[in-house]
């Protein structure tokens, strides 16, 4: 049987600052991030299947990606917890701010390389994570390629 490759799109707000870098993202800002992801595999092939005909529902997906990255990421900021942005992470939480602490510079590019590993943990053995695409804004994104790791 033949490999077919799925895609399905969420929507979330989250903020984040680059610490150290030398532009305006030093600052505190949001993006209304895409996320795209897409996977391949084998149809189901058995009639008596309730899935017949799908490689997966995308409810399935859907229910994998909202809890690892819809759910925790939306209308949070995000900082890296080895930068001085811990203390303004610390006066945000304690106000009642959603706030996630990551070992890495919360980048696009890092940010799709975490999303990679939750995802592929989650997905059933025969479904492969193919791709994943992190839009910023209209004219900026990060892409994930299996075949590139």
């Amino acid at each position: 049987m033949e490999k077919i490759r799925i895609t399905k799109k969420f929507d979330f707000e989250t903020g984040h600052a680059l610490h150290g870098y030398d532009g305006k993202c030093r600052n505190v800002h949001g993006h209304s991030y895409k996320l795209y992801v897409t996977v391949i595999g084998t149809p189901i092939q058995d009639i008596n299947h309730v899935k017949n005909g799908m490689v997966i529902d995308f409810s399935d997906l859907k229910t994998i990606v909202k809890s690892e990255i819809e759910d925790v990421f939306d209308h949070a900021t995000v900082f890296n917890k080895n930068t001085p942005h811990v203390e303004l992470a610390k006066e945000l939480q304690d106000r009642g701010h959603h706030v996630i602490l990551v070992d890495y510079q919360p980048t696009s590019e890092m940010m799709i390389l975490d999303f990679a590993k939750k995802i592929k943990d989650r997905l059933p053995r025969h479904i492969k994570l193919h791709s994943l695409k992190l839009q910023e804004t209209s004219s900026s994104f990060a892409e994930w390629y299996a075949s590139d790791q």
